[in-house]
């Protein structure tokens, strides 16, 4: 069974805990983890790009010049599509990006993410975060303590506190979620996961 160090907020050891190796120490499945990757990113997109075709643009009614006699090209409408303010051909119209993937390759992408992190040793276990004071000063000690101050880091917790929203909301590589809200493109995106002992019982609870 893998086992990890618990770090207390002073990044001092307090005893090993057990994972799951079912949930942290799984052979990842590369070409799922890069699907689902894919399709959360493809999610993020607004699909709201537009542009107006001729039939869109205003004005353009009348014909510019009778069909004959000027020398010129015959024309219909200033605004067809060659001249200058006229619609745009096959322009962007809105979409939808999102992509489909089944739970179970969802759960295994989520899986293989958090394997990455076990096995990267990028998983950091740390008993709580209960800060007294909502400072982000204070926060930044504790992520000197456990090394983590010039990282991009994840932190996961069973209980979303004030102080602890507070203090790191202004420190932009620093993101923290809900044990229940994780998700696999954050987890990637880090470079370190901090997660308290309760969060880790809540997750495997879910995902065994």
């Amino acid at each position: 069974m893998a086992k990890i160090a618990l770090l207390n907020n002073k990044g001092e050891k307090l005893k090993d805990i057990n994972l799951n190796d079912s949930i942290w120490n799984i052979e990842p499945n590369d070409a799922v983890l890069h699907n689902h990757i894919i399709l959360s990113l493809a999610s993020l997109r607004q699909g709201t790009a537009k542009t107006k075709n001729r039939s869109e643009v205003s004005g353009g009614g009348r014909k510019p010049w009778r069909q004959k006699g000027t020398g010129h090209a015959r024309q219909g409408s200033i605004r067809a599509t060659q001249w200058r303010g006229g619609g745009i051909v096959f322009g962007p119209t809105p979409r939808d990006y999102k992509k489909k993937m089944n739970k179970k390759e969802r759960r295994l992408a989520l899986l293989s993410a958090l394997s990455y992190k076990f096995k990267g040793k990028e998983l950091v276990a740390i008993d709580n975060l209960n800060l007294e004071t909502a400072k982000t000063k204070d926060f930044i000690n504790v992520l000197n303590d456990l090394k983590l101050n010039d990282k991009k880091v994840l932190i996961v917790t069973d209980n979303l506190e004030d102080n602890l929203l507070l203090a790191s909301r202004n420190i932009g590589e620093v993101l923290v979620l809900a044990d229940y809200e994780i998700n696999t493109l954050d987890i990637i995106n880090s470079d370190c996961m901090i997660i308290t002992e309760s969060a880790i019982k809540n997750i495997e609870e879910v995902l065994k």
